[in-house]
């Protein structure tokens, strides 16, 4: 039977909507589901060492947070708008949200800050997004970088602070290009990859750069019919063999969020392996699903009616889930981006 989007909705109190990350990185609390068991364990994060094994593969996405949020001014009419950086098609040209967008037709001249930052609205496309070619007096991306704000999730109701220029950022981006955080990641310190490594955990990069579809909500009730907007992804040669590796000799992977598990499982071909790849990927994971790759999976606490709710309830089932989703409720579990940590086995 085909799963509606109401199977995926629950009450969750306002009150447990993290709006700030917690005092030290990595001091979030740790729900731990275990699968065959039907069990859970209330611990730290820190104690996620304890349910690793010498011969484990992590799989991290290394993408890096832009700061994609400019706010500016129309000129001329000196008009406010906001930009939203979505992805950089060629140098200098970014397909963007523009809000308010009526105000901003092809030919539009916006400035930012005091001036050292102009754009022009080059192209409007389908689905509401336009084209900004962006110059400065020096480099542009340097530009954008000063100025821009972290764009922060619609449920964090507050302005971006220096703070989070942190901490909503994993230790180990490399790689600029997400609109959004791999949030699972937050939680992750240098001593916590430092402790897996002396473990014989292998650390493995991949990356999906994140863009503005994760916060697009499901508004089709059969949810077969969503579809997600294509996302940048890369597996390397190296990350490749590590974790086929582990696949031949029965060695566990461990998905660092869900952007890890849908890498992976884009790359995965019909002998149950990862190919070296880059390109798009709109998978779309939801009940029931054949992982072909992922065995573990961390993983943050999400929104109600989500297709990350609706991705981790095909991992776990949608019946085991949203009983872990109402103890954890019960026991004050911070939820979402700047929330805790969830470990199913």
């Amino acid at each position: 039977m085909s799963l509606k989007l109401s199977d995926f909705d629950f009450e969750l109190p306002e009150s447990l909507i993290a709006q700030y990350p917690p005092p030290t990185r990595g001091s979030s609390r740790l729900l731990v589901l275990d699968r065959k068991r039907k069990a859970l364990e209330h611990r730290h994060f820190d104690d996620i060492l304890e349910y690793m094994e010498p011969g484990d593969v992590l799989c991290l996405n290394e993408t890096e947070v832009i700061p994609a949020r400019l706010l500016g001014r129309k000129e001329g009419t000196g008009g406010k708008i906001e930009v939203l950086l979505l992805r950089e098609l060629e140098k200098d040209v970014w397909e963007s949200l523009v809000s308010p967008g009526r105000r901003c037709s092809v030919g539009t001249h916006l400035v930012f800050g005091e001036g050292e930052l102009r754009g022009e609205v080059v192209e409007r496309r389908a689905g509401g997004t336009r084209l900004l070619r962006f110059e400065s007096d020096g480099d542009p991306d340097a530009k954008i970088e000063e100025l821009g704000l972290v764009p922060l999730p619609p449920y964090i109701r507050r302005n971006p602070t220096e703070l989070d220029r942190d901490r909503y950022q994993t230790v180990y981006a490399k790689v600029k290009g997400a609109v959004a955080a791999p949030t699972a990641g937050l939680h992750f310190t240098e001593r916590n990859l430092n402790q897996l490594k002396a473990k014989s955990v292998s650390i493995v990069p991949i990356l999906l750069h994140i863009g503005v579809g994760t916060f697009r909500p499901v508004v089709v009730d059969c949810i077969e019919e969503h579809k997600l907007e294509p996302e940048y992804y890369e597996i390397t040669r190296e990350a490749t063999e590590a974790v086929n590796r582990a696949k031949s000799d029965n060695r566990r992977v461990f998905a660092v969020g869900t952007t890890a598990v849908r890498t992976l499982e884009s790359a995965a071909n019909a002998l149950r392996r990862v190919t070296e790849t880059k390109g798009w990927t709109d998978k779309f994971i939801y009940p029931p699903y054949d992982f072909k790759i992922v065995d573990c999976l961390i993983t943050n606490f999400h929104l109600p009616r989500s297709t990350l709710l609706m991705l981790i309830s095909a991992f776990a089932g949608r019946e085991l889930v949203l009983s872990a989703y109402r103890e954890a409720i019960r026991k004050g579990y911070r939820f979402y981006s700047y929330g805790d940590a969830m470990l199913i086995l």
